[in-house]
């Protein structure tokens, strides 16, 4: 469950990379082991790609024989699909295990991938500056990071003249609905950035696992659209499109959901009150 920062250990909070690092440690291995990730579907079939992706594809476009680069790859699915279509991709993420598994994955389907770990906001330290083609974010990404505008200035430092960005997440509209409930849609939690993190307490995870965890406690922060798209333009790329969706790629609001395809859930009752997730694209003039 959630929890207003002030009722936790303020060290704890101030340590958020540390807190939320040792969180996806932990839930790495069950990750990769579910089937939910589908590990065993990518080994089998070479043309597999990840649900993330097959969503994207219309608006994603022609990647081969650019170079790419996923910020917060996690497990490597999606970078793996990336690279599936054509793309020389790289992967970052902080946490160790999480590219052990996307290390692990791409051996065995036989993929060239770059995998490096670090903090997004040290990744001109760890990748070429000015290089890529395009950086892609997938959903459930941004809310690690307290900082919008500092992940605009990385995103601006990666890319190359014409690179170009494609993210698709989940609405801050969404991030700010109280998930609990199941008595209808309830704004309970800030649409806006915000100084202090929102501290979460939660011993599962978003997979079908039977793993028990210890690593519980993350602190998350909410980015409105404004907010993003602002910071992008300050740092120097101009937006070319941004498409809300009415859908999402989990069960965000258990109980008050219905799965509209193999990979898709939408609020069932008038989901056209609250856009669950959105792609932005923006390209870097120079």
């Amino acid at each position: 469950m959630r929890a207003d920062a002030g009722v936790c250990d303020r060290a704890s909070v101030d340590n958020f990379l540390e807190l939320n690092r040792a969180n996806w440690d932990e839930r790495a291995a069950a990750h990769a082991d579910s089937p939910d990730y589908a590990f065993e579907k990518y080994v089998k079939d070479p043309s597999f790609l990840s649900d993330v992706i097959r969503f994207d594809l219309p608006l994603l476009g022609d990647v081969a024989g650019l170079r790419g680069v996923h910020l917060q790859c996690h497990i490597g699915t999606d970078t793996l699909s990336l690279a599936r279509l054509g793309a020389t991709m790289s992967g970052l993420d902080f946490s160790g295990e999480s590219l052990a598994q996307a290390r692990r994955l791409a051996q065995l389907t036989g993929t060239s991938i770059q995998y490096v770990q670090s903090e997004v906001y040290k990744a001109k330290e760890v990748l070429p500056a000015g290089e890529f083609d395009f950086v892609f974010t997938g959903v459930g990404a941004l809310c690690w990071l307290p900082s919008i505008e500092q992940w605009a200035e990385v995103v601006s430092e990666l890319l190359a003249p014409g690179g170009r960005l494609f993210i698709r997440e989940g609405h801050p509209m969404l991030w700010a609905v109280d998930e609990a409930r199941t008595d209808g849609v309830f704004v309970g939690y800030p649409y806006f950035e915000t100084a202090e993190p929102l501290v979460d307490e939660d011993d599962g995870t978003y997979v079908a696992t039977d793993s028990q965890f210890t690593q519980n406690v993350t602190a998350s922060w909410n980015h409105g659209i404004g907010e993003t798209v602002t910071a992008l333009i300050r740092h120097g790329l101009r937006v070319t499109g941004l498409v809300e969706h009415d859908s999402v790629p989990w069960e965000a609001m258990p109980g008050q959901m219905t799965k509209i395809t193999d990979s898709e859930w939408q609020l069932s009752d008038r989901p056209q009150r609250l856009a669950h997730t959105y792609t932005l694209q923006a390209i870097k003039d120079s």
